[in-house]
Parts: C-alpha cells; structure tokens; sequence
C-alpha cells in the first residue's frame, strides 16, 4: 500500500502560517515589556494594533508582579451597611479569609486591574472624569457582588496602593526608626495612598457616586 506524499509548502502557505504565528508570539511577548512603568514605549507602540487579540485570548497577564522591580501591590477597601443599620468591613483581596490560595491570587487580580485605571486624587478635573467611565463599570460590578454576598444596602468602596518601603526603609523599622503608620488591623505599616471609590447601594436604595 503506498501512501500519498505530502503537499508541499508553497512560499504562498508558509506565508499565510507564518503571520498568525507571529502574531501570536507579539501578542505573548508585547504585553510584559509594555506593562507599568518602566516600560518600553517602542513596545507599547507595537502592542496597540494587537491589543484586542492580547484581550480575547487573556495575554495581559501582569508578569511585573513576580519581576525583581514589582511595584507597590493594590487592594479595595470596603464597608457594608445592612438593613438593620449594622456595617461590616473587609479588603479584596482579603489573605485571612480568601482561601485557597487561587482564590485569594484572583481576587488581588481585581484590584490590580482596577488600580491602573483610576487616577491620582490629585490628578485634574478632566482627567479623573474621563477615567471614570473605564474604573467605574468595573467597580460596580465589584459593589454588586460585596453587596449580594454579605447582605448590604450600601457599600463604600476605597483603593488602597500599599506602601512599597526600600530595603533600607525595612531595616529602619526593624531598629526601631523610621515613620510608621497604623493599618486598619491595628499593625504598624508604612503609609499608604487611599482613594475612595464612591459608595453604591441596591436598586432603590440610593444612588452611587
């Protein structure tokens, strides 16, 4: 029995393979050199175009956070109030209560998805209003959620970027020196930057930010 011999490759074929396989690769190796700052404008330029391939496929994944220059990490405040006018208060991600681990990596993903949408409070008017309609949907959806899970009424959302000290910042604190500022937990930390998110509430009981 003889078999068929392969087709071969036409220089029309091998073209037609080799772009969305180089595509693809861009779409792997783009997003990482293009992340927060710094990062490569050149690589930023290049990743526009392939931008809805890198979002279809999930390709933005923030490789930074395991880099030896991570940046500081985010999380959301939030407190809850219920019908019976009790509140309860909690953080996204949360490392006491989010478990398994997988959970918890999740749920810090949410924030640190949010945090590079939302600017400074100190940055101008027009800048903080033409971000709000990137952070906000998002936000909302996080409200919902705390809001179904917990009970609530209204909830009052905050992002926290957590104080990244240097090593010798770190040091300093352990001898005794250095500024130090007191966490929701009652711990001693470095100072942090928080920006309210706004407070929403279920349909019908008030409106949000």
């Amino acid at each position: 029995m003889t078999t068929a011999a392969p087709l071969p490759w036409t220089p029309v074929a091998r073209f037609a393979a080799s772009v969305p396989l180089a595509a693809y690769l861009a779409a792997v190796i783009l997003p990482p050199l293009a992340g927060p700052p710094p990062a490569s404008e050149l690589a930023a330029r290049l990743l526009q175009p392939l931008r809805p391939l890198v979002g279809l496929v999930y390709l933005g994944h923030g490789y930074r956070f395991f880099a030896p220059d991570p940046g500081p990490g985010h999380s959301i405040r939030w407190t809850a109030e219920r019908a019976d006018g009790s509140r309860i208060s909690g953080s996204l991600p949360d490392p006491a209560a989010d478990r398994p681990r997988l959970l918890y990596h999740r749920r810090f993903m949410i924030a640190e998805k949010i945090a590079p949408l939302v600017p400074p409070v100190d940055a101008p008017a027009d800048v903080r209003r033409a971000a709000r309609a990137d952070w906000l949907p998002l936000v909302k959806g996080v409200a919902g959620q705390l809001l179904e899970r917990h009970g609530g009424v209204r909830v009052e959302l905050s992002l926290v970027e957590h104080y990244l000290p240097t090593p010798e910042e770190v040091v300093a604190v352990e001898q005794g020196g250095g500024a130090r500022a007191a966490g929701p937990d009652g711990a001693a930390t470095m100072a942090d930057i928080v920006t309210p998110l706004g407070t929403f509430a279920r349909a019908g009981e008030g409106r949000g930010p």
